[in-house]
């Protein structure tokens, strides 16, 4: 019995080099798989951050020939002037729209709801008006505040 076990230890003793071998070429491959996917992640790091230069360089690329295009002389001053004008009265346009439809609500709830001016102008300037009001307010100034803080 000892000649036997003496047998298979040393069959086994022979074989473990063999197997430690097969377990150390699998915690290579092991890592070197991970080492794989920690380059492939930053590869796509990478690439992300490249496509995000390369949007923000075609926005101030497309704001440079806007300003570029507006900016031009045509020579004929109606045209300049024209051309100069569509954002404002775009803006006072729509500016006279809201302005008149609010005053129409106000007017039917003194009138037909019997409300005090001071109700009225309360369920006139509700939270939508508030918000709508402070986006347009901070589209117009907020950027010339922003510039002058921090810069261009």
């Amino acid at each position: 019995m000892l000649t036997l076990l003496g047998s298979l230890l040393g069959f086994l003793g022979s074989a473990f080099p063999d197997i430690l071998k097969v377990f150390r070429d699998h915690q290579d491959r092991k890592h070197e798989l991970a080492i794989l996917d920690r380059q492939m992640e930053m590869s796509k790091q990478n690439h992300s951050q490249k496509l995000e230069e390369i949007n923000a360089q075609a926005d101030v690329s497309e704001s440079e020939a806007l300003y570029k295009h507006d900016s031009r002389d045509s020579g004929v001053k109606w045209v300049e002037g024209l051309r100069a004008s569509v954002r404002p009265v775009v803006t006072y346009a729509f500016f006279i729209l809201f302005a008149a439809v609010k005053g129409a609500g106000l007017y039917l709830l003194i009138q037909n709801d019997s409300l005090g001016v001071a109700q009225a102008l309360k369920e006139i300037w509700d939270e939508e008006t508030k918000a709508l009001f402070a986006t347009v307010i901070m589209f117009w100034f907020g950027q010339r505040a922003w510039k002058k803080a921090f810069g261009k």
